[in-house]
């Protein structure tokens, strides 16, 4: 037998997908959907919680809770996004020192000068997706990863996870959204790590798209 939680989501869900509760429309506070649906306030924001992780609706603070408007998915093919002439950037650059995970990342000294990149990607006024991107500043940060000479491999580490507090306030996204989370290191061919991306594409939003080819030589060693 379904959960009140569960009961009540579904009832929204299907006013949602019907098009009684249209997309921007703000719902009724949570004590008055508490009262209609005959639960605790508590029961109904697990119910709401649901709904959230699904995408289909967001708290704005002290506005309510609203349908959120369908946004276009975004996909990860060839280790790069796909354009789409309906998404916009924001860029901002930041100059600061390899420190914590970046050391490692980038196989640097601590306090290495970088240069960092932030792109937040919008449709229409909402955010869609994040990347912060580092370069060794005595690289030359004005050039973008795929414009940039001399890299000679690209290796991606593609895992999901929760959003940290920053990213789900950045990207106006539940906590309990899976987003998903592309680290991408390139080198030269020396080695030197030039550039290290970090991705994230909220679950509700985005794919990611691989694809093999084969080779003579795997089709040698598999054959």
């Amino acid at each position: 037998m379904p959960s009140l939680r569960h009961t009540i989501a579904d009832d929204l869900r299907g006013q949602i997908f019907t098009g009684r509760l249209k997309a921007g429309e703000r719902l009724p506070s949570e004590p008055r959907l508490a009262a209609d649906y005959k639960v605790s306030t508590p029961t109904l924001r697990n119910a709401l919680s649901l709904l959230q992780a699904e995408g289909l609706i967001e708290k704005i603070h002290g506005k309510g809770n609203f349908v959120r408007h369908p946004l276009r998915r975004l996909t990860y093919t060839g280790g790069r996004l796909t354009p789409d002439a309906d998404l916009h950037v924001t860029i901002r650059t930041t100059h600061l020192r390899a420190r914590g995970d970046l050391i490692p990342l980038l196989k640097v000294p601590s306090r290495t000068p970088l240069t960092e990149f932030l792109y937040l990607t919008h449709q229409g006024q909402r955010p869609h997706s994040l990347a912060r991107i580092y370069v060794p500043r005595d690289l030359g940060s004005a050039q973008l990863l795929w414009r940039r000479s001399g890299v000679e491999e690209s290796r991606d580490k593609i895992s999901a996870r929760r959003p940290t507090p920053e990213e789900a306030s950045t990207l106006r996204i539940s906590s309990t959204l899976a987003v998903l989370s592309i680290t991408r290191v390139s080198t030269d061919t020396t080695g030197r790590v030039v550039e290290a991306a970090l991705l994230v594409l909220p679950s509700d939003r985005a794919e990611a798209l691989f694809v093999t080819h084969n080779t003579a030589n795997a089709r040698g060693q598999y054959g």
